[in-house]
Parts: structure tokens; sequence; C-alpha cells
């Protein structure tokens, strides 16, 4: 038998009933953890031969799978159990710094001012509107705490109000796994209308008549959005049709409707490649047409204004320029600058308004937003004044304002939106998210550093902690990585980090390359056959912090997700020596496996991202750094492993097989815990305060490692 779960609880309970109040480490001298049975597969590609032990734990519906995963979840609880009264202390702590009557910055689109409160104890987001002023009557269009009261998971996206204002399209899952089901609401007669779409992937765009609806479709295996639809309210769903089919695997398609409401686009998406067609909105029955034909290497997004498409291109322009074009002329000779391409500024996005362009940039890591006028008086930046920051372009659905909604956040400044007048250049902080609970920003400190990497190049580090902090190298140190898909990792506020700050934690990001914090080139050298960068970036932030004494070994900590945890799974392997305890959610750790499998989502359009293992090159390559093929008897770092079972972006049996590998195969007593969500997936609980329990549980875990005792108390 593969694995006997109930034998397993039996002995659990009579050791917990033992050794209940003991610490982590002695428990686990007493409590065995589950093991799972070898069951050996040959996978052979290009001649070489892998054997997989536990390839059988991909089978999501077999109920010795599920019977694993949950003793799992036992042994983690067991070994943690003497943290149950941290955990309470952390969630409650973290909770308490919400406001728990809260409610967005409203934003003005037609007719309506569109805002999202939330209400005390309650988990999920009221989205309402008021007609013509905020002093109007409020009208609720959906209660999600109504609507998930009979689910352990749910989750709203979409969201679509018609042209005529007066009709909803919002898209609902109540499973975790990017699954949706449109529904509409008449928001006259508060009416749940008859029809309904199933299977899709919650993207859709109205079209200018008030009845059709164009919406995209995944493929049911793979979940990659290929296919458009069209939906006329009233008619049979099953008679919707289908007007663009994505054939090249790896490509997905979506939809969306211009700024200026004049265009409903479609948009073919890869690493490498992009494609559009635009539809006049005013004729839902009509033809898209291509933009310009996707090309190799050629990436570039489209808006409307007036008589013209602007376009954000990398057509012989490594960090992007944007150009204009006439509507009948789409054609690249027909294009014009507007913006030139430069070596050290990437441009992110841009925003059109009717007498103003204002265009996001990226210099050095940190994003700058260029103010534009279109009478060609000089432009000018806003000066956001901290060494490390984030800020991005708000909701802005109106041309006509000289209004521009940014949002602004530090490491230690909570988010906060403003409206910026262009015309007088003067600001106006319209919300900054409350912390409760005695937050205040003057006890913080931020600071940029740069770590010197293997080969020359300096990789910046976010950092934050608490004023008097000494560096004396004894403090315990959070080190945080992504570093793929060229996604740049702002230094933004976290008001649940708090935590682990003024309990003496210093808390650091990464900025390896792989994301895109220094220009696209940033990205380019830490993917394909590039990819070990990233790891040894991180390695080396993790070095120059030890060298300039901000922690030691025995007090550094490694976390990332997802992607992010195939980061942490490589410098584990790497340098074991270096951390004394890792937390990854979701760790992307069985590289080769998945790539090899076009059955799984992601996979077919990733192959720019981390090469094709179906060319012997990149296999080879893949085989050298993927964290499940190098897992070796050595001492590793303690290690706890976070997953969902219906995530549907790296699946669950990547981390459980990573577990019950390295269970088999480390040495040393290090501790390794693998905690399942059994109803959630890719984005963990959801609800409003359901997933600071899991964040409270990974703090507990670090806090634990480092002999914190709540009878402690943090700093005042």
């Amino acid at each position: 038998m593969r694995f006997c779960h109930e034998e397993f609880l039996i002995g659990l309970c009579v050791v917990v009933f033992s050794f209940g109040l003991a610490r982590g480490e002695e428990l686990q001298q007493h409590i065995q953890p589950p093991v799972a049975r070898v069951v050996p597969k040959k996978l052979e590609k290009h001649g070489k031969v892998r054997v997989d032990n536990y390839y059988w734990l991909n089978q999501r519906e077999d109920s010795e799978v599920i019977a694993y995963l949950e003793a799992e979840n036992e042994y983690t609880n067991a070994i943690m159990s003497h943290t149950e009264e941290l955990q309470d202390s952390l969630f409650a702590e973290i909770k308490g710094r919400i406001k728990q009557t809260d409610e967005s910055v409203p934003f003005k689109l037609d007719e309506y001012y569109y805002y999202t409160r939330y209400e005390d104890g309650k988990e999920y987001p009221i989205y309402c509107r008021k007609k013509g002023s905020l002093d109007g009557s409020e009208e609720i269009m959906l209660d999600v705490n109504e609507m998930a009261k009979d689910h352990e998971y749910f989750w709203v996206r979409g969201r679509k109000v018609s042209s005529g204002q007066n009709l909803l399209a919002y898209a609902e899952d109540s499973v975790g796994r990017r699954i949706y089901t449109i529904k509409f609401k008449n928001l006259d007669s508060g009416e749940t209308l008859k029809d309904v779409i199933p299977e899709v992937t919650g993207g859709m765009a109205w079209a200018n008549d008030n009845r059709t609806l164009f919406y995209a479709k995944q493929d049911p295996t793979t979940l990659r959005s290929y296919q458009i639809y069209r939906h006329v309210l009233g008619s049979d769903q099953s008679q919707d049709a289908l007007v663009y089919e994505e054939k090249d695997e790896t490509f997905s398609a979506y939809v969306w409707k211009t700024k200026s409401k004049k265009f409903v686009m479609i948009g073919s998406f890869q690493t490498l490649s992009s494609e559009y067609r635009f539809l006049d909105a005013n004729d839902a029955n009509g033809s898209f047409s291509v933009f310009l034909p996707r090309e190799r290497d050629h990436e570039y997004s489209v808006d409307h204004y007036q008589d013209r498409f602007y376009v954000r291109t990398n057509y012989k322009a490594k960090n992007f320029r944007l150009m204009e074009t006439p509507l009948a002329k789409t054609d690249k000779k027909h294009w014009t600058e507007v913006i030139p391409h430069r070596d050290d500024v990437l441009l992110e996005g841009f925003e059109i308004f009717e007498d103003y362009l204002v265009v996001e940039e990226r210099k050095r890591g940190l994003i700058q937003m260029r103010i534009r006028p279109w009478s060609g008086q000089k432009e000018h930046y806003l000066d956001f004044g901290e060494p490390t920051y984030l800020a991005y372009i708000g909701r802005n659905p109106e041309f006509k304002t000289d209004l521009l909604r940014f949002v602004y956040s530090s490491m230690t400044t909570p988010r906060s939106t403003y409206d910026y007048n262009m015309v007088t250049r003067d600001k106006s902080l319209l919300k900054q998210d409350e912390v409760l609970g005695g937050f205040d920003s003057d006890n913080y400190e931020t600071e940029r550093l740069y770590a010197r990497a293997k080969d020359g190049v300096e990789v910046p580090i976010s950092m934050v902690y608490r004023k008097g902090v000494e560096r004396n190298g004894e403090n315990p140190l959070v080190l945080y990585g992504y570093g793929s898909y060229g996604y740049s990792l702002d230094a933004s506020f976290s008001a649940p980090r708090l935590s682990l700050i003024d309990r003496g934690f210093v808390y650091a990001i990464a900025h390896v390359r792989g994301g895109e914090e220094l220009g696209r080139r940033w990205y380019e050298d830490g993917k394909l056959l590039k990819k070990k960068n990233t790891f040894t970036d991180f390695i080396a932030c993790a070095q120059h912090l030890i060298k300039e004494k901000y922690t030691n070994p025995d007090k550094l900590f490694a976390m990332g997700g997802s992607a992010g945890g195939l980061l942490m799974g490589a410098i584990m392997n790497m340098r074991p020596d270096l951390f004394e305890g890792i937390v990854t959610r979701v760790p992307f750790v069985d590289v080769i496996t998945t790539m090899l499998d076009e059955s799984i989502p992601l996979t077919t359009s990733e192959y720019d991202e981390w090469g094709n293992p179906n060319k012997e090159e990149y296999y080879d390559y893949i085989m050298s750094y993927s964290p499940y093929d190098n897992v070796a008897a050595k001492d590793y770092p303690n290690l706890l492993v976070t997953t969902g079972l219906h995530d549907s972006q790296v699946q669950y049996w990547e981390p459980a097989k990573w577990v019950a590998k390295l269970r088999a195969t480390k040495t040393g007593n290090s501790r390794l815990l693998l905690k399942t969500n059994m109803d959630a997936g890719h984005g963990g609980a959801s609800g409003r305060y359901h997933r600071y329990r899991e964040t409270a549980f990974q703090y507990a875990f670090l806090l634990d490692l480092v002999g914190y005792s709540e009878r402690v108390q943090p700093s005042p």
C-alpha cells in the first residue's frame, strides 16, 4: 500500500497527547512524518532516463493521494502545535491593523461613482455605486458576502457594466481553479437574469448595443484562454458565436474594451510576441480586423484616442517606445514616433487624456511618471522623494479631466491614492490606508543597497526595519525574491509584515535578474539559458547582507512563491548552508516534468521563459537546476512548503513530490513541513481575513526558529 493514513493518525494522537507542550524540535524526535510509498517511474527523453519515485502523487482524485496530503497537514499541525498561541496572537494582531469598516476611493465613470466597501467582521467586498454625485443613494451591485456564504472558497472578477449602465456582467469561481461562470444582473430591478455562461476565464467586454457581450473561454484541460465568443442576452448560450480561436498553443487570447469605448479588442499574447484585433464597438456583429500580424520577438500593445491608435512597441526598441498611427493605416510604415527608445529607461505603460499623455517609465528600478501636454508645452515628472517605493497609474476612465489618479506606497508608507492636477502640479491625498494598532511610519526606516553578483553586475536590494536596529550581524532577516516573467518586485508597504519587523526582523527584497526592474535586459539575462543568474543574484544578495552585518546564516531566512518557489528550491540546493529556514508558497519545483507535459496549464505558453525541454540543450540546462531533480543527501535549511489542491498554475503535486523526495533523501534534523489548503488554488484562501491565517502560520514558523516566545512582546 502507498500510505496508511489511519495508522498514522492513531500514532499521532498518542504522541500529541504525550508531547503536546514540547517544542517543535522535541516533537520532531517523537513524531514520524508520513512516508510516501516509492513507486519508480522511468521517464526517458533524448536517450536519458530519469526515475521519478513519486509520480503517482499527480492523481488529484485518488483517495490515497488525498489521504497523504491530509496526513502531511496533520503532521505539520502537530509539529507546530506549540505555536498555536503565537499563531492566534499574530492573526489577531494582523487583523487588528485592518480597518474593519472601510471603503475605496470612488472613481467616476459616465453618470456613476463606483466604489468598494467592507463591513465590520465580513470577509468579502460589497460593490456599490451612486448616481450623479457621492451624495446620491447607494446602489449595491453585488454583496459578495451573501454570494459566498455557502462556499469555502469564492471569488468574483470581471464586473463589467453595459453601455446603458443598467446591466452588470460578472464572473464567479467557487473552487479556486480559475474556471468561472458569467452571470448577469439587471441593476435597475435587482433581478439576476437567466443567462448563464459556464466554464470561462472571466475576461469579457460589452459591445455598445447594451445586449452583446464578448467573452473568453479556456481549454478545459490546459486552461489556456484561446477562444472568444459573442453572447446576446436572452439567447441560448449554446448558440453563442465563436468570433476568434487562437490556434497556436503558445499563445493565449483575451478580450477587452478601449478606454474610448470605441473598440472591442482581442489580444493574443505569448512570451515574445503579441497580436491585436479590433472591432468597432457599435458594430457588435461585425468582423474583427488585425491591427498588425504577429512577428517573432515583436511585443506591442494598443490603445485608442480620437483618430489615432497609440502603440507601445519593442520594434527596434529593446526597452520599448511609443508610436502613433491613423485608424485606417495600422501597418508599421505609417507609424510615427511619440516617445523614443532609451537604453536606460523602460517604457512600462501610458495613459491618455484629452490634454495630456502620461507615461509610466522605470529607471534604475524605480517608477517615474512623465506628464506630457499634447500642446507641446514643457513636460515634467512627478517627484516621489523616497529611495525605494512603488508608484503606478490608478483608475482613470475619463478623458476630459486635468486630474491624474495615481497610487503610491513605500516600505514605510501605506498605500496612498492621490489626484494630481496636471495644470497646477498640486497633489491631493484622497486616502491613505489606515493601519490601526498604533502604527507610526516614523518608527521605521527603509534603504536601498546593491550587491555585486558573480559576474560583477550590481543587484538592488530594498530593505525595511525598525529604527534603532544595529548592524551587529545578529538580526533575523527575511530575504524575499521572485525573478521571472519580467515581473518587477517593487518596494511597497505591507501591514502584516509589521508583525515580523516589530519583533526584530529585517525585511529585504532582492531585485534579481529575471524581473524587469532594471529594464528589458535585466529580464532577458534571467531567463532561458541564463536562468541561473536569478539564483546566483539572490545568493549574492544574501552574502552581501551578511557581509554588511545585517544578519548571519543562523538567522537568515528566504521566502518566495510560485516561480519564486523555484528560486527557493534552487538556492536551497546550491547553498543550503547560507539559510536557517525557507518559506515557499505554491513552488514551481518540478520544472522538467511540467515543461514536458503539454496538458498542464501554462506549459506551452512558457517555452520562451524556461526553454522547451523537447530540445536537448534546454533539457540539459533545466535539469541542471530543477529543484526536484537536484535534491541530494545533504543538510537542508528548515523548510515550510504551502500549496493548494486546486492550484491551476503550479499543480499541488510539484511541492508534494518535492517534500516526499526531500524526506527520503536529506540528512540532518531540520524541519520539513508541507501544508496543503484543500479548498483553494494558486491564490490561497479567499476572503478578507482567511488568508491572514496562512500568513500568521508562516510567520510563526519563522519566529519559532529564532526562539521567539509570545511572552516576549513586540517592540513598542
